[in-house]
């Protein structure tokens, strides 16, 4: 006889014994050491983490054990009477034990001795509750007679709707699902009110043995067992007849997650919040918290973003040649198996596939793949791949056979069409390598600094490095808005003449002379602060920087939040300091909303497990947004720290966008809507950049290898980071309405030439409508800025504390040599517009 059995028996000759006194007995012989039953009302399961992009949809999840708590008041009826039905059909009626189906048990088990059948147990829903939250499950009949015990004390101390909760939500189910609400999900992607009664009744087959009813490896018994739950549930009134044999004949049907209802490409933006997260609330919340978290990530926008950086990065790689092969096959004999063996690479995107090169035709390769089919990689889809030989790119091919031989186990893309949109046959590749160069890209809106969309790198599965936040590089010419916003706070205005001429710097004893040269090797003399960053001189910036004194350019850059602490240095003008994408990219946020302060935030919104808001983002106070009036629009108090003068910051906005429309970053009109930004490039294009904005969206890119190395001798922001913002800017801008800037009030135009600062007469062809501050139009009386020297110009610093009291600068060290020599200025040409913006040096940045 079984363990079960005789456990089973025990119990029904317990039932049976004289009335009071021996259950009064049993309870002294076992009740005395039992856990406390009580704790059960302030018991909180380990619940799911779920981390939710702003539409809702799932990104991630992050749990010990994969639940989610639901009150019994959302569990749908279909689902609690599949349930009753497969395990306890008279719980609403018995008192902890059901001694009826204990008896029926009892008689099943004499009956089936010798049979071979799995003896019927007799447990109740409450004793599995017990069991579960204050039992082990040893199998002997001191167990059971505690299990019994406790039964009663729970019925006693709870309602039968709180403890049918406890179980529904804490019973385990196969595929590492805890309740039903995360069983619905794993295997049917339901909610549990999406259930049919048939997938209802396949959930309450699985308490028992979940194993032994897997819905693939075991379909046969998993069917049976299913449609004996729906035989009962019948039986018991729940559901009818036909119902029942409806429900039987349907196909038992698992269906993975939709993709469409869980967020792809967020895995950087996921691991990010994971770490807020866990250094906000710990390792334990996070994982069993349940916490709900709404993110500020826009999926679509993610998706953009990720295309965006990917064939950027692609289309950089391959102007660099073709490295070769993943592998070679020895033989193709048996080719099949031996490509196999070869792992994919890490982070292989999506849609690329290992294949190997089994022929060489004149116009064609033809491959292999793992599944034992074949295509074809045409010559045209070779043309990028020319190959590097001692560091020099070789001739294209004129056929496969000069890049590829038989068994070069190589990377491929399926076409459907050639560059032209002519279409392809099914079966037509295109040849690809995994880019060494790796890049990040943030998307934000400027106005709340929530993140819309965050990239960073190719791939996260290559490398959990997150190039948006982890890595710091240098931001070239990027920086150098602040700068001139440094200037435009200080007196300075768009029309500002600025000397373009040779600099040397003396740093002090022992260090070599610095040098900074123009990106044309040329000087352009007296040139408007305007031309200065559309052209992105570097001369000019340096002059500028010395006039108006390093220590308030850092405090611009500090306050703005590109750096923390930025040394007192001249280079430092130049873009000589350490940053990440997203500190960059938020302080071009707030240049564009005005001036103000923004924080940015991955996270908008997280509730606790019982929905109680636990943190929000946006804290600024509305005392009308539940005001009874309907229709009445709230008003928020906007409390946010004002960063600069929203004047100079509409300044700043109006030079961004010319950078755009005449300057290095010109590639960027094929945005084709009002955008603004600036190109970045480092010493020796280790590090590339652009970063730009439309009045409502802001957009930072970066482009380098995590080992800085050179990209490229014609290499630059321009060139490798503007074209991914351009991509990114043009889809997510598509169907939105094309805006201009916002003006704040006080912006005075005035039509001027961009090249003198004065005042443009009819017909000229270098007119443009320039931004000042009242009182600061241009006059016939100019002054031309060498940087010799500190030059404050009208600065307020009580309003914005960049200056000492007394309106005097401090000295920025070092010394700025005599005067050189410069050119006559009259017909030199202009820096060519999309050029790169930096050139070397003698002994330092450019």
């Amino acid at each position: 006889m079984s363990s079960m059995m005789r456990i089973v028996l025990t119990l029904a000759l317990v039932s049976l014994m004289g009335g009071a006194g021996g259950v009064a007995v049993i309870a002294n012989r076992f009740g005395g050491d039992l856990p406390d039953y009580r704790a059960l009302a302030n018991y909180e399961p380990a619940i799911t983490t779920r981390v939710l992009a702003s539409d809702g949809r799932l990104m991630a999840e992050y749990a010990i054990e994969r639940r989610v708590y639901v009150p019994i008041q959302a569990i749908p009826q279909t689902v609690i009477n599949a349930f009753l039905s497969a395990e306890d059909k008279n719980f609403y009626e018995h008192s902890g034990v059901d001694f009826v189906g204990l008896f029926r048990a009892v008689v099943t088990n004499v009956r089936n001795v010798g049979s071979g059948r799995r003896p019927v147990g007799a447990s109740t829903i409450t004793q599995q509750v017990a069991k579960n939250f204050l039992l082990s499950s040893e199998v002997s009949i001191d167990r059971k007679v505690k299990e019994a015990i406790l039964a009663f004390r729970i019925e006693q101390a709870f309602s039968k709707d709180r403890i049918l909760e406890l179980y529904l939500n804490e019973i385990y189910l196969g595929q590492g699902s805890y309740g039903v609400a995360a069983a619905a999900m794993n295997y049917f992607n339901k909610g549990l009110d999406e259930l049919t009664v048939a997938e209802a009744a396949y959930l309450a087959a699985l308490p028992k043995a979940p194993n032994n009813y897997h819905p693939t490896r075991k379909a046969e018994a998993a069917r049976a067992r299913r449609n004996w739950v729906l035989e009962r549930m019948a039986e018991d009134g729940h559901i009818t007849k036909e119902q029942a044999e409806a429900g039987a004949a349907e196909p038992l049907v698992v269906r993975e997650r939709d993709e469409a209802r869980i967020v792809r490409h967020a895995e950087f933006f996921s691991e990010d919040v994971r770490r807020q997260l866990q250094a906000r609330y710990g390792e334990e919340a996070l994982y069993k918290g349940g916490m709900y978290v709404r993110t500020t990530l826009d999926p679509r926008l993610q998706d953009i973003a990720t295309d965006a950086l990917r064939n950027g990065l692609i289309n950089y790689d391959q102007r660099h040649g073709y490295r070769g092969p993943v592998a070679s096959l020895p033989t193709v004999n048996g080719w099949k198996e031996l490509l196999t063996a070869i792992p994919a690479p890490p982070g292989l995107p999506e849609m690329w596939r290992v294949a190997v090169v089994l022929r060489l035709d004149p116009g064609e390769a033809r491959l292999g793949f793992t599944d034992g089919y074949g295509g074809s990689i045409p010559t045209a889809e070779l043309a990028w791949a020319r190959p590097l030989q001692n560091g020099r790119l070789g001739a294209a091919p004129r056929k496969p056979a000069d890049i590829l031989k038989v068994g070069d186990v190589i990377l491929v893309e399926a076409l459907k069409a050639n560059a032209k949109g002519k279409p392809y046959p099914n079966g037509t590749f295109a040849l690809r390598q995994m880019p060494e160069v790796e890049g990040a890209l943030v998307a934000m809106d400027p106005h709340t600094g929530r993140v819309l969309a965050m990239v960073g790198g190719f791939s996260r599965g290559r490398s959990e490095f997150n190039r948006a936040t982890q890595a710091k590089r240098q931001p070239g010419s990027a920086f150098k808005p602040f700068v001139y916003l440094s200037a435009l706070d200080h007196g300075y205005t768009p029309a500002t003449i600025i000397l373009d001429a040779p600099f040397v710097y003396d740093p002090g004893p022992g260090q070599p002379l610095w040098r900074p040269k123009n990106y044309s090797g040329q000087y352009y003399g007296p040139t408007t602060l305007r031309v200065g960053i559309e052209m992105s001189r570097n001369l000019m910036t340096v002059r500028l920087a010395n006039a108006v004194g390093m220590d308030v350019v850092a405090q611009t850059a500090e306050r703005f939040g590109v750096v923390e602490t930025m040394p007192r240095v001249l280079a430092a003008s130049l873009g000589a300091v350490e940053t990440t994408v997203m500190n960059l990219t938020t302080a071009y946020a707030m240049l564009v909303n005005g001036g103000r302060r923004i924080e940015p935030t991955l996270i908008d919104r997280i509730q606790d497990r019982n929905g109680k808001t636990v943190y929000r983002h946006d804290q600024r106070p509305c005392d009308t947004c539940l005001a009874s009036q309907p229709g009445a629009v709230p008003v928020i108090v906007d409390n946010r720290e004002q960063m600069t003068d929203p004047l100079s910051a509409y300044q700043m906005v109006s030079i961004l966008q010319g950078v755009v429309q005449r300057g290095t970053g010109s590639k960027v009109r094929a945005v084709g809507k009002t955008v603004a930004g600036k190109t970045g490039t480092s010493n020796d294009s280790l590090d590339t950049w652009f970063v730009g904005f439309s009045p409502d969206l802001v957009c930072g890119v970066f482009v380098g290898y995590d080992e800085p190395r050179s990209l490229g001798g014609h290499e630059a922001g321009s060139t490798t980071a503007a074209p991914i913002f351009t991509a990114f800017m043009k889809e997510a801008l598509a169907d939105k309405p094309d805006l201009p800037f916002r003006v704040p009030p006080g912006i005075k135009f005035v039509r001027i030439d961009r090249h003198t600062g004065q005042r443009a007469g009819p017909g000229s062809p270098e007119a443009l409508l320039e931004a000042f501050k009242p009182g600061t139009e241009p006059s016939d009386a100019q002054v031309v800025i060498d940087g010799s020297a500190p030059t404050p110009l009208g600065a307020d610093p009580a309003t914005w504390g960049a200056a000492p009291a007394d309106g005097t600068l401090p000295p920025v060290g070092g010394q700025v040599l005599a005067p050189v020599q410069a050119p006559a200025w009259e017909g030199a040409a202009p820096v060519p517009s999309g050029a790169p913006e930096t050139a070397p040096s003698a002994g330092g940045l450019y």
